[in-house]
């Protein structure tokens, strides 16, 4: 009930996300951390230069020392000195199906990371944490497989051309009806690469003389697309309604710089899922602005499509809204739907307008026909048309398996960022040295997990992020939770205080959890 107050009627369910403050101790010796870890990085630089130690990295041949640089030796420094030293927590070779459970080729290294040796034992049966395989459709058996091997042997493998040339299957036409009927749009677009969907489709979309308001923690592709089109970007604080507001405001009273001409578009960029975070975007309040300041709404569905809502139709329908308040719907293919590519839809007017604009469209091989079909098979046991409730049982399980999840790391005692719906659950290490000791000690334990550290976070943010997945079980996740709460007491990373003030309760300037008063 306070949600709805504090919201003027916007949510019609409660919103809870968690981003607990930093322990000021730990921050501190995360730095001293990082701090020593630079000054013996440095150290071995100097050793390195006098032959001392052996140099591993690349450096610019004899012949071509008077040259202009085409390797800059500084810039390498963290990747040489800090990231090295923990490099074998990724990039793990896998060697079977990324489902629930995987097998990992095992590998070693004799000279501190910087080359790797296959011994030839394949690890078998760790429980998989860091896959994006959501509803549990990455397999190698089943309604999918069937589908997708008999329209390999019909058409192969590649299409060998684009769809405006002679690439454009009744497959592609089958898929973006069925997907713009899955989302509720009036038409849709498929395109071979998710990350491209974002950073060729922006461009087509806006220009010079527009003006780009992207999240500050918004995925890569989504800042390489505002980038490349030309428009001026400006970036408002992590899900913070009165900063975009206040962005919004200013654009309209402002107008261009110098010439205060007014804006041609304003185009709001969000996602649905924050990857690093575990957020949700506060998606009611967006439309709510968007439609109060007359601007365009971009929304990133990623992660949140077929993970979020009753029926896996997203944030959209996580939150009870109409697609029609979004103007542009993307999302993609290689998360909750276990295969690849992405998609735009919306209004017949902006899919027409892209088929002809966008780069993706024109230049861009099409999808594959074996993927096309796992995507349509999913997406149609999804939506129940396969004649069964597995699809529906399935978005429904992903739901159990996260609260679940979330609920007991807290009971631990670690400190989870993000929505308590959310699937993408962050744990926080904070220090350096955690991250590899994370990593590896979870590998010991047969559990395979994803570690992060700057510079993708911020540099005392640090974390481990677990994936969840319909096609975990319930023993399955309660082997990881034992694991992880041993884990947790060996290196110490039980950080929480377990007193939070709720995210919509916070002042609008503040960008983290406040901790309450006893």
């Amino acid at each position: 009930i306070n949600h709805i107050v504090h919201n003027g009627g916007l949510y019609k369910r409660p919103f809870n996300e968690a981003f607990e403050e930093t322990p000021m101790l730990v921050a501190v010796l995360t730095y001293v951390g990082y701090g020593v870890l630079t000054l013996f990085g440095y150290l071995r630089d100097f050793m390195r230069q006098w032959k001392i130690e052996k140099c591993q990295n690349a450096t610019e041949r004899e012949e071509q020392k008077d040259f202009v640089p085409l390797y800059q030796d500084f810039e390498n420094f963290y990747n040489r000195n800090l990231y090295m030293r923990i490099r074998d927590s990724w990039n793990r070779p896998i060697c079977s199906v990324p489902g629930a459970k995987v097998d990992m080729m095992e590998r070693v290294s004799h000279d501190y990371n910087w080359t790797f040796t296959y011994t030839g034992r394949v690890i078998k049966d760790i429980i998989n944490m860091g896959s994006y395989n959501y509803l549990g459709f990455a397999q190698n058996a089943g309604a999918c497989q069937e589908a997708a091997a008999k329209v390999l042997s019909q058409y192969g493998a590649g299409v060998c051309s684009t769809r405006q040339e002679m690439g454009n299957l009744d497959k592609h036409e089958e898929l973006e009806k069925l997907v713009a009927r899955f989302l509720g749009v009036e038409s849709a677009m498929a395109y071979g690469m998710g990350f491209a969907t974002n950073s060729m489709n922006i461009p087509a979309l806006v220009g010079k003389g527009c003006l780009i308001l992207s999240d500050e923690l918004n995925h890569a592709s989504l800042v390489l697309g505002a980038r490349l089109s030309g428009a001026t970007i400006r970036i408002f604080k992590h899900n913070n309604m009165q900063s975009l507001e206040k962005l919004l405001k200013d654009a309209i009273v402002h107008g261009q710089p110098r010439t205060r001409r007014p804006w041609k578009k304003i185009l709001i960029l969000v996602e649905g899922i924050y990857s690093m975070e575990g957020s949700i975007v506060r998606l009611p309040e967006v439309i709510a602005l968007k439609k109060k300041y007359k601007s365009y709404l971009y929304l990133d569905e990623a992660h949140s499509i077929g993970a979020l809502g009753p029926s896996g139709r997203g944030v959209v329908e996580y939150f009870g809204l109409s697609p029609e308040d979004v103007d542009v719907m993307m999302g993609t293919f290689t998360k909750s739907f276990g295969a690849a590519g992405g998609y735009i839809g919306g209004k017949k007017e902006l899919i027409d307008y892209l088929r002809t604009y966008s780069h993706s469209a024109a230049y861009a091989t099409s999808m594959s026909p074996p993927v096309v079909e796992q995507i349509i098979t999913s997406v149609k046991c999804i939506m129940g048309e396969d004649g069964t409730t597995v699809g529906r049982a399935r978005v429904q399980q992903l739901a159990e398996n996260t609260r679940y999840f979330r609920r007991r790391l807290k009971e631990m005692g670690f400190i989870i960022y993000g929505n308590e719906d959310s699937p993408v659950v962050p744990l926080m290490l904070y220090m350096p040295a955690k991250i590899g000791a994370f990593g590896r000690e979870m590998l010991k334990r047969n559990i395979g997990v994803v570690v992060v550290g700057f510079p993708a976070t911020p540099i005392i943010e640090s974390r481990a992020r677990f994936c969840l997945s319909a096609a975990h079980t319930k023993e399955m996740l309660d082997t990881a939770l034992k694991e992880i709460n041993e884990v947790g007491d060996l290196l110490q990373l039980k950080y929480s205080r377990r007193r939070l003030v709720p995210l919509l309760d916070r002042p609008f300037d503040e960008t983290t959890y406040e901790e309450t008063e006893d």
